[in-house]
């Protein structure tokens, strides 16, 4: 037990963020409301960032990649000093877990709000923080974590713990540097991808293997300590909907834990807290097995992505709480909230759900949540905001607050349903669609969630109707734009033909599915459309104002829809429909056996060289795009005919990348 001793009171008046996007701005929210003064810290990438808008300062600390500006301490320092900030906030990732940069900010005079640099060094390591909470009496997990690193020792390790095992990286989390490995020939690959991951997203490529429980939950405990002795834990969260062991949905309460064994792990979290001296926010993280066991996982020394749940069942502000314990205040254990209806948070990400969750990029065209009671929207980005490949995936934590579970899981996915994020491809619609999946309304969760139920939530068929809805809302909406453009003759309609009844004729493609529309203007915002060549159906153009298109079918059932145009891209209702040019462009197409990226990022590694024979599933090369990896393989067995690209290289989505010339049948 380490004993606290009760600080002299450090006043606070500007805070820096050391982070960007929309942590950045929650930080910065909640400092206004505490009549703080803000400063943002912004890479070359993040100048036009609502965030940088919104702090009452902004300094530039370098270029895009991390380590070169968020994650140089003497950068962020520097910054502090030029503009007088007297504490700093570190968010979550990039330097949050950082005890050198606790220490530093120490030795610069400067508050930070955090754990102490001891606390984070003690934890920051999973096999510290494991020797820790066995030696408080709290479960752990079987497994390795000596000094043995390198790759045969870790190996030979693994194969005595046995099978299925995990693979972790010891200084990270977020799924990062992580590998689930189910046989003894898998196991030396999984080792040597996790520490190269681990180094690259941590600097550190230390790791640790467990024994791999199936069917895990995943659950935390929200805990918050002052310098004066009082440590409290804050309820629970559940995050076991999880993709590449990174969390998606997280709520508050559990649908799994009774009051017995939420009292429990909450114990167990402030014993894990107490027997460190924890200060300020942290997470202690569990893993429970199908019949209710609990297990210690890790501590994350900040605050949580997740945190908005645990805000909306207590009614505390943990940024406020972060502030004033950094300040020296005292919490008040006696009076810690009881939890308060149902929380359920999603993370919306720049990635395309249906393809293996590739991050995507692009420019945000169209942003818009609707206004709903118990909705909160914690967004980094707006319309017109880039996305590149430089940082995390993540837009927004989109929050649901209701009286039960089954409110807030319906509130939330109307949200999402009702949204627009048009320019860049979004797992939007997939967390939609795991908010209403049975068996997520029913609480029947573990960690492999969405891959058990990956064939009814991912790779849907078309949904034809919806489609052909979407592209008669494209078309009336640039059949709108034309007639409010100048023309020659402005009283002639667009589309005016010599012979009455001829039809205009337009195609979208949605992937591979065309959408062939022939359509005549009958008056009055009136129009005549045949769908695929199918007979004529009546619509009618009610509005178009701002993007939101209201169309009225045969029925007389009005809809609106919102459509924004890039160029031949039309963005509608979820949907992107390529308008088909007139005239072709033939050199667009790919040299024949041409495999492209898949998405923009780095080559880590390249696997094969010209010449080398393969077969359909050898990977040829290593991408790297928002600190996750992912491997090039081919989809024909053949010989490689060429390598367009080199470790270190930075390639655009669908860029060249090599070439196989298939075998002969």
């Amino acid at each position: 037990m380490f004993n606290h001793s009760s600080p002299v009171s450090r006043p606070i008046s500007k805070v820096l963020v050391a982070n960007r996007g929309e942590i950045a701005l929650r930080v910065m929210r909640t400092c206004r409301a505490m009549g703080l003064a803000t400063v943002a810290v912004f890479s070359d990438a993040d100048g036009g960032m609502p965030f940088v808008r919104y702090a009452d300062e902004a300094i530039r600390i370098g270029p895009a990649p991390a380590r070169e500006s968020y994650l140089d301490i003497e950068k962020i320092l520097a910054a502090a000093r030029a503009t007088g900030a007297d504490a700093i906030h570190p968010g979550y990732g990039f330097l949050s877990e950082n005890s050198a940069f606790a220490h530093a900010c120490a030795g610069a005079g400067i508050t930070f709000i955090g754990p102490s640099a001891m606390v984070i060094g003690l934890l920051g390591s999973k096999r510290e923080a494991k020797l820790r909470a066995q030696g408080a009496g709290v479960p752990i997990v079987p497994g390795y974590s000596g000094n043995d690193q390198e790759v045969a020792q870790l190996t030979a390790h693994g194969r005595e713990v046995g099978f299925p095992l995990l693979v972790k990286a010891s200084a990270g989390g977020g799924g990062k540097g992580m590998r689930i490995v189910r046989a003894a020939d898998e196991l030396a690959a999984a080792v040597e991808g996790a520490k190269r991951e681990a180094a690259s997203a941590f600097g550190d490529d230390t790791l640790l293997l467990e024994k791999y429980i199936e069917r895990p939950r995943h659950i935390e405990i929200q805990i918050l300590g002052d310098h004066h002795g009082t440590l409290v834990h804050l309820w629970e969260r559940e995050c076991s909907v999880q993709r590449r062991h990174q969390k998606v949905i997280e709520e508050s309460p559990s649908p799994a834990l009774d009051h017995a064994h939420r009292l429990a792990m909450g114990a167990a979290a402030v014993a894990v807290g107490k027997a460190v001296g924890y200060t300020n926010a942290g997470t202690v993280e569990f893993i429970t097995d199908p019949e209710g066991a609990f297990y210690f996982l890790e501590v994350n020394t900040r605050l949580q992505v997740e945190h908005p749940v645990t805000e909306l069942v207590t009614g505390l502000d943990l940024v406020r709480e972060q502030i004033r314990v950094a300040r020296g205040e005292r919490l008040t254990a006696d009076n810690v909230p009881a939890q308060r209806g149902h929380a359920i948070e999603v993370r919306l990400y720049a990635e395309d759900a249906d393809h293996g969750y590739l991050p995507t990029t692009g420019t945000v065209l169209d942003f818009r949540f609707p206004d709903l009671p118990g909705l909160r929207l914690d967004a980094g980005v707006e319309s017109g905001t880039e996305i590149g490949i430089h940082y995390d995936p993540m837009l927004a934590k989109v929050i649901a607050h209701a009286p039960t579970r089954h409110e807030a899981a319906a509130l939330l996915a109307r949200a999402l349903e009702h949204a627009t994020v048009a320019g860049v491809t979004t797992n939007r619609e997939f967390l939609a669609r795991v908010l209403r999946h049975p068996g997520f309304v029913a609480g029947d969760l573990d960690t492999h969630f969405l891959e058990h139920h990956a064939a009814e939530l991912v790779g849907l068929p078309l949904d034809v109707p919806r489609a052909r809805r979407a592209a008669i809302a494209a078309m009336l909406a640039a059949w709108d734009e034309r007639r409010r453009a100048p023309r020659p003759l402005q009283h002639v309609r667009p589309g005016w033909r010599n012979v009455g009844a001829g039809e205009q004729h337009v195609t979208f493609t949605l992937g591979e599915h065309a959408i062939k529309l022939g359509y005549r203007h009958t008056g009055d915002g009136r129009f005549a459309i045949a769908v695929d060549g199918e007979p004529l159906i009546a619509a009618t153009l009610v509005s178009a104002q701002d993007g939101a298109v209201v169309v009225e079918d045969e029925q007389g059932v009005r809809r609106t829809v919102r459509v924004v145009r890039d160029g031949l891209r039309h963005h509608v209702d979820g949907l992107v429909l390529v308008e088909e040019p007139r005239f072709p462009d033939s050199a667009a197409q790919h040299t024949p056996g041409a495999l492209t990226a898949p998405m923009p990022g780095k080559v880590v590694k390249v696997l094969v060289a010209a010449g080398d024979a393969v077969v359909v599933g050898t990977p040829l090369m290593v991408l790297e795009a928002m600190k996750m990896e992912h491997s090039v393989k081919a989809t024909v067995a053949g010989t490689v005919a060429s390598i367009a690209v080199a470790a270190g290289d930075q390639v655009a989505a669908d860029q060249v990348l090599a070439v196989v010339t298939p075998a002969e049948a």
